[in-house]
């Protein structure tokens, strides 16, 4: 009897291609995707996960320190009232720059110019007195050599020119007085700077029995900025300057820079001017204080600032964005991505920030690609993950601007 694929022919032929797809989809799910397993994804199939990354690259860095301070103007001086009397007119504008010497208040100068007088007359008397003296003394001079008269008279006539001699001295010492009380009447600025609001008003009765205050004037260019320091980070950064781990921030001065409430910087840069000698005994901090330029007076006498100071540089130290550093108990460390694409956890030692970034001097060496982005996507997948590693790009910059993290000098 002839077989079903005799009689049809045609329908063998479309069983055929039926089956064959069937055995190639088989065929097909016996063997693995070679791609699949390589190194470039995880098993499964599933693309590596990316992770952001910065190319280290050592250099000099140097270290900060942002402290907490007061700006203080650089001189202050207190006008006060030297002469008693009543204030007759103020000659300036309060809140406004003035020189020293500058006249800024007139008191009554009725009375010390009376004064004035009465010592000129007084001096006026004396000298003639003196003239007087003298030329007795110069008459008796040859007599007394002639035995014409006494030499007890002689020497009367000389006792009487030295006591006029001594009688126009007082006089102009009390001239020289009155001057002086009369020259307090006008009130002048003993110092160039700031001058505040007037204390007290025209017809005000001042200097009577003490000195009255009548104004302040403050020099707020330059500015100090006054601050505290741990005593043992001070001490922490001396031995290590010794040592030479570190090296001094300039010829041998701080830079400092002052950073005002809202987070700016202020555009120019102080100069550390000393340390104090002692440590506070209730806080353990050391005071300093550096100058700060304010030409245009943008700074304010008073005003709370913070103050970055750098100290000493780091030589080869690397500097990391702070979410790059995993901070804890047991020490500070990164994430590196090697070339087989999988991370390694490394112990760094951390030195300090610098401009919002954490200083690295220990731990990693130039081109070694450290993570700084993409924790989260590896939280669900396994450990030993490789990973494909992109330039990381900080947050308001450019794309091409992140492919290393370059040391600040």
């Amino acid at each position: 009897m002839p077989s079903v694929f005799t009689v049809f022919p045609a329908l063998a032929w479309r069983r055929s291609l039926v089956l064959l797809p069937l055995v190639a989809a088989l065929a097909a799910c016996g063997k693995a995707d070679p791609a699949a397993t390589a190194g470039g994804a995880p098993a499964g199939g599933m693309p590596a996960p990316e992770v952001g990354v910065v190319t280290v690259q050592p250099g000099d860095v140097g270290l900060q320190t942002e402290l907490p301070g007061r700006l203080e103007a650089s001189r202050v001086a207190q006008v006060r009232a030297r002469a008693a009397g009543i204030l007759q007119q103020r000659l300036f504008r309060e809140g406004s720059d003035v020189k020293a010497g500058q006249a800024l208040f007139r008191i009554d100068a009725a009375p010390y110019q009376a004064s004035l007088s009465s010592a000129q007359a007084s001096l006026a008397r004396a000298q003639a007195s003196l003239t007087n003296a003298t030329a007795v003394a110069e008459r008796y001079k040859p007599l007394v050599a002639e035995k014409a008269i006494s030499q007890q008279d002689y020497t009367a006539a000389l006792a009487a020119q030295k006591t006029a001699e001594a009688d126009v001295a007082a006089a102009k010492a009390a001239v020289q007085t009155a001057g002086i009380n009369l020259n307090y009447a006008s009130v002048t600025a003993p110092i160039s700077g700031r001058i505040g609001r007037a204390l007290v008003t025209e017809g005000a009765l001042v200097g009577q029995g003490e000195a009255t205050a009548l104004a302040v004037i403050q020099q707020v260019d330059p500015l100090y900025v006054n601050f505290t320091q741990s005593a043992t980070e001070a001490m922490k950064l001396k031995r290590a300057m010794e040592a030479g781990q570190l090296k001094g921030a300039g010829n041998g001065a701080a830079a400092v820079r002052v950073v005002l409430d809202d987070g700016t910087e202020y555009a120019r840069p102080g100069k550390l001017l000393f340390s104090d000698l002692t440590v506070d005994a209730a806080t353990g901090q050391v005071t300093l204080r550096a100058e700060v330029p304010n030409p245009g007076g943008a700074l304010l006498p008073g005003l709370y600032v913070r103050v970055r100071l750098e100290q000493a540089v780091a030589s080869d130290a690397i500097t990391l964005p702070q979410q790059a550093v995993t901070r804890t108990a047991q020490g500070d460390t990164v994430s590196v991505v090697g070339a087989d694409g999988k991370i390694e956890k490394r112990p760094v030692k951390i030195g300090g920030q610098q401009g919002g970034r954490w200083v690295v001097l220990d731990g990693l060496k130039a081109g070694e690609q450290v993570m700084v982005d993409g924790f989260q996507k590896l939280q669900m997948m396994p450990p030993g993950t490789p990973v494909k590693a992109v330039p990381w790009t900080p947050p308001g910059a450019a794309p091409a601007a992140a492919a290393s993290a370059p040391a600040a000098k």
